[in-house]
């Protein structure tokens, strides 16, 4: 199970300092609250794939934060399986957008961190192991994350979330400062991850071409104070190619006139 329904959230945060006036604008007093979040309502269906797309600094990662248990709301809710989100679960994890291996630990002692309560040390190893297989690691068990390539670190990172059999995977921009063939390999990662295991993942990008490639939904959101301007499901099947199908290659272009770019490259 892993059904996310958001109603009316909102997120307000309180200025640490004055800032001047910008472009004859208003400026921001000190203690001021600034509305990140207005209004937010989306559901996230058991087992989807859900890309949320936004401008830069418009509380993509605040919401992740705020579903996943990590940041409080101001008002609404948010709950997962009918229960209130009201911290962190173990039911839930979290993919960070920066690498979060601990680099003191081996790929199979990372991989296990969240099997540490197991007290049948044969079933954890084997169960570390089939996820390192999974992610096509074998053989790297030992090695510690300076020894890895970056999209090497992300599978491993991968397999660490995926060996808990988790609800629901959030997923903070996981890509971030891969270069781009990499990208584009792990992004077929996740694509057959989910299809085989078929959880719930919230994926957060600034990457259009990424949402259309991977999500089974794609959700733009506005600039600051965020609202949900556009939520549209993909139908089409994996491998997606925009250039074949007209209906893809137009949803295409009116995800990127919603974020304000007029022709899609």
């Amino acid at each position: 199970m892993g059904f996310i329904a958001i109603k009316r959230l909102r997120k307000e945060f309180l200025e640490r300092r004055s800032t001047r006036r910008k472009f004859n604008g208003p400026g921001v007093e000190q203690g001021q609250p600034l509305l990140v979040l207005d209004e937010i309502d989306l559901e996230c269906k058991d087992g989807e794939l859900v890309c949320v797309l936004g401008p830069s600094g418009c509380g993509k990662s605040t919401l992740l934060r705020i579903m996943a248990g990590f940041d409080s709301k101001t008002s609404g809710s948010v709950t997962i399986d009918g229960r209130e989100v009201n911290g962190p679960s173990s039911e839930n994890i979290f993919v960070f957008q920066h690498n979060g291996l601990l680099p003191w630990l081996t790929v199979a002692e990372n991989v296990g961190l969240g099997l540490r309560h197991w007290k049948d040390e044969k079933a954890r190893d084997e169960r570390v192991q089939e996820y390192i297989d999974i992610v096509n690691l074998s053989g790297f068990e030992q090695h510690y994350p300076h020894q890895l390539s970056g999209g090497m670190q992300r599978r491993a990172e991968l397999a660490r979330a995926l060996v808990v059999s988790p609800e629901v995977m959030f997923m903070d921009e996981p890509f971030a400062g891969l270069d781009y063939l990499t990208r584009l390999k792990m992004q077929e990662e996740i694509i057959n991850m989910h299809e085989y295991f078929r959880k719930t993942v919230v994926f957060i990008t600034h990457d259009i071409d990424e949402a259309m490639t991977m999500g089974d939904r794609v959700v733009v959101m506005s600039e600051r104070p965020a609202r949900v301007k556009l939520d549209v499901e993909l139908t089409a099947p994996h491998p997606r190619d925009f250039l074949s199908d007209p209906e893809l290659s137009e949803l295409r272009k009116s995800v990127y006139h919603e974020l304000g770019v007029h022709h899609a490259l």
